[in-house]
């Protein structure tokens, strides 16, 4: 298969690219990305701990609901006491799902620069299972409910699984999204084309600094995925001299939240905090709205 095959994007090598700076003369963006995300009880998708019984598989599900009624709200104050900007990727069920949960998220925003980043109704489900007509329903519905709970339409998009069809780019450009996160083809911004001419930025979303493949798909200990975010951003920063860079750290508090890997993450987080002076610590759409500030022809597509 060629490029031609999916059609979005050229193949673009990073050093034959134009260089720009992030706000600031910074050439090093950094983003944490808070995955909010409610269950099926008794069947649907979901991350495992262990392998899981017969449903309802107790063991997992509750595993995964403690991320929502004890883990998010430790990962909170320890970005408080950081004082981080946080992308929010939530599923638009929570409001019903878990009353108040969203709610302490517009707490802190309240404080610290928040970005709500829609996710999908639900990660029981992937959008890519779906024939077109549904998905553009799926979209719809997380949408609609996101804006009427928030406040305001979200502008990005990550599927649940990081799933995607065919179609899934030309979709979220109808619906009115400015960028998606489901690729990791890239370590700065790309546009995709889109069937209806508008065109979608793909922002870089992290799979390798991600605690769902690295703890529990290969099998990382706490202190392994803190080293992994400490060296990628040593080596990002001396790589951000060349060309601007997005760095994201993608976590779940059900994961990370647990209290034998939220100290090792702390230690991880509070290292790159040092540097604010020197990078850009900031939100997906963020970088998104200064990429649209560029000359044309300056990103790859």
């Amino acid at each position: 298969m060629t490029e031609a095959a999916h059609g979005r994007y050229r193949y673009s090598a990073l050093p034959s690219r134009p260089v720009y700076d992030w706000p600031g003369g910074r050439r090093l963006a950094v983003y944490v990305a808070l995955n909010l995300e409610t269950f099926a009880f008794g069947e649907g998708l979901g991350a495992e701990l262990a392998p899981g019984g017969p449903q309802p598989d107790v063991l997992n599900y509750s595993w995964r609901d403690w991320g929502n009624r004890v883990g998010v709200f430790r990962l909170l104050d320890l970005f408080a006491e950081l004082s981080l900007p946080v992308a929010v990727l939530a599923n638009s069920r929570l409001h019903a799902d878990c009353p108040g949960l969203m709610e302490a998220v517009r707490r802190y925003g309240e404080t610290h620069p928040v970005e709500i980043v829609a996710h999908g109704r639900s990660n029981a489900e992937r959008q890519g299972d779906l024939d077109e007509a549904a998905e553009r329903e799926l979209i719809a519905d997380a949408t609609q409910a996101l804006a009427r709970e928030e406040g305001r339409a979200p502008t990005g998009w990550l599927g649940p699984w990081i799933s995607q069809s065919r179609v899934t780019p030309d979709l979220l450009s109808e619906a009115g999204y400015d960028y998606l996160l489901d690729w990791a083809h890239d370590d700065q911004p790309v546009r995709f084309a889109t069937r209806d001419g508008r065109g979608i930025l793909s922002v870089p979303y992290p799979q390798e600094l991600n605690d769902i493949p690295a703890v529990i798909a290969r099998g990382h200990t706490a202190r392994e995925f803190a080293r992994m975010i400490r060296d990628g951003f040593a080596e990002m920063r001396t790589a951000s001299r060349a060309a601007p860079l997005v760095m994201g750290i993608a976590l779940h508090p059900y994961i990370v939240g647990q209290p034998h890997r939220l100290r090792p993450l702390r230690r991880a987080l509070a290292g790159i905090v040092e540097h604010r002076k020197t990078i850009w610590l900031t939100t997906p759409g963020a970088i998104a709205r200064h990429v649209a500030t560029l000359p044309e022809g300056i990103l790859p597509g």
